[in-house]
């Protein structure tokens, strides 16, 4: 409910742009994340590891599609993780999906995605006249993720939120709208680069991961929040936020 996996059954990759994908993967992808959270809490980690982990679980579907070879058959095991950008949830192939469109990826809705349930900090809603993301014309050369969100941002009245969100969902442009890894948008090198709201320059998932951690708090105070929620069987208000923090407080010293 968290991570929204439930959003999964809704993914429909395009298949002539995605012909790899299909059911069992898609399974396979949330099992990965459920299995990672079950391994933090009974092996008592870290609870930061969620976005660091070294580890990871698959099986024979969902390590071809990650390009880990010598895994066969339907039994999920552990593996190790040795690529820095597949590292904890922000390089899992079912957070990537869930947060993509169709057809290709959403620098918004992952950026959005990431303000929401990793930060606590959810954007404005958007105005109900926004115009449609311009899709590339047929006879025209592809345009790239980025050129086409610089055409969507010339309006004023878009620009204001997606400054905030823009730059966090092109951290994420290496993976395509299924999670895997690409170093090409539109035959153009992937330009994964930009700037938060307090000016931290990052450049691609992982400085995007390390920006994150650098304010622990904040992803452990959402996490804290939808645990509460989950707990109690409603949302909080204010009155539930001294608990907040003073739960924070303990785990903080108990280095999470």
């Amino acid at each position: 409910q968290w991570l929204n996996l439930r959003g999964l059954d809704a993914s429909a990759p395009l298949p002539l742009i995605y012909p790899d994908f299909d059911d069992p993967l898609r399974q396979a992808m949330r099992r990965e994340v459920e299995l990672l959270f079950d391994t933090i809490v009974r092996e008592d980690h870290n609870i930061t590891e969620l976005l660091t982990a070294d580890y990871t679980f698959v099986n024979e579907r969902l390590a071809k599609h990650y390009g880990i070879k010598n895994i066969y058959g339907s039994q999920f095991r552990r593996v190790p993780v040795t690529a820095e950008g597949r590292k904890g949830l922000l390089g899992h192939g079912s957070i990537l999906t869930l947060t993509s469109h169709a057809t290709r990826t959403s620098p918004v809705v992952r950026g959005k995605w990431i303000l929401e349930n990793i930060l606590g900090t959810p954007p404005p809603s958007p105005p109900p006249d926004v115009p449609t993301l311009k899709e590339n014309e047929k006879g025209q050369k592809p345009k790239t993720m980025r050129e086409q969100m610089a055409e969507h941002r010339a309006n004023p009245t878009c620009a204001s939120c997606h400054k905030i969100m823009d730059p966090i969902g092109f951290a994420l442009e290496n993976f395509d709208a299924v999670g895997a890894w690409r170093t090409e948008d539109a035959g153009v090198p992937i330009d994964a680069s930009g700037e938060l709201t307090d000016g931290t320059h990052i450049d691609g998932v992982v400085a995007l991961r390390n920006a994150i951690l650098a304010r622990p708090d904040l992803f452990v105070g959402t996490m804290t929040e939808k645990l509460l929620v989950y707990a109690l069987g409603r949302g909080l208000d204010h009155h539930d936020m001294p608990v907040v923090r003073a739960i924070l407080r303990y785990a903080a010293a108990k280095d999470y």
